[in-house]
């Protein structure tokens, strides 16, 4: 295993270097009991290398790392029988991850409460959330501004109980046995918040809809 505590592990700055082992440590705490020191690790190290390929603010490298790497070792414990809290699991899938499927998980989200679970990623992962999904979503009072586009893992996909695809096509995961929906939305990049405003609000019609077929009460 690759050692992230070696300090010429890929020339990652001192800042890096500390950074990356305080995450491990709190994904330590958090999955104690769960999953050994190799698998936290690993999974931090290749959720770090997904990010560091196309990131342009390296600084906040190891932030996004520990909180892609917690949401996967969440799907992986979710896959193996860890943890069986019974709620509804859905993962929302783009391209870029930076407009519908955000949209989507923040409906989602804020209709749900902590009634059910809710995931997003894309087939190619953009830099940043779309402006105008922000600020559209904004005018319903749901802030999507902290999130960023990820990719998706096979255990993410394995742990939802749903997979809605948003235009992804053939680069969307197919695994068998997996229930599949495929919502036609237009694409909100390049897009201004007017235009927007009527993807936005179709999302959160299909949001309702999906979470009254899943059972969970609407907030």
């Amino acid at each position: 295993m690759t050692d992230i505590h070696d300090p010429t592990h890929r020339d990652l700055s001192i800042d890096q270097q500390l950074a990356l082992k305080t995450a491990a440590t709190r994904l330590h705490g958090e999955f104690d009991g769960v999953f050994g020191t190799e698998t936290i690790e690993r999974f931090l190290h290749s959720s770090y290398d997904q990010f560091a390929a196309h990131s342009t603010i390296p600084r906040f490298l190891p932030l996004l790392a520990e909180r892609f790497a917690r949401q996967r070792l969440h799907a992986l414990a979710r896959v193996e029988g860890h943890h069986t809290d019974g709620k509804p699991t859905v993962l929302f899938l783009c391209v870029h991850n930076a407009g519908r499927s955000q949209m989507a998980m923040g409906f989602f989200q804020h209709l749900a409460d902590d009634r059910a679970v809710a995931w997003s990623g894309g087939s190619e992962p953009g830099y940043e959330i779309n402006p105008a999904a922000i600020a559209a979503m904004a005018e319903r009072d749901i802030d999507i501004s902290g999130e960023f586009p990820k990719p998706w893992t096979d255990e993410i996909v394995r742990a939802a109980d749903v997979v809605i695809t948003m235009g992804c096509g053939d680069a969307c995961p197919v695994f068998p046995s997996k229930r599949y929906l495929d919502w036609t939305l237009d694409d909100p990049a390049g897009k201004s918040v007017e235009d927007v405003r009527p993807v936005r609000d179709e999302i959160e019609r299909r949001v309702r809809g999906l979470l009254v077929e899943l059972g969970v009460p609407v907030a």
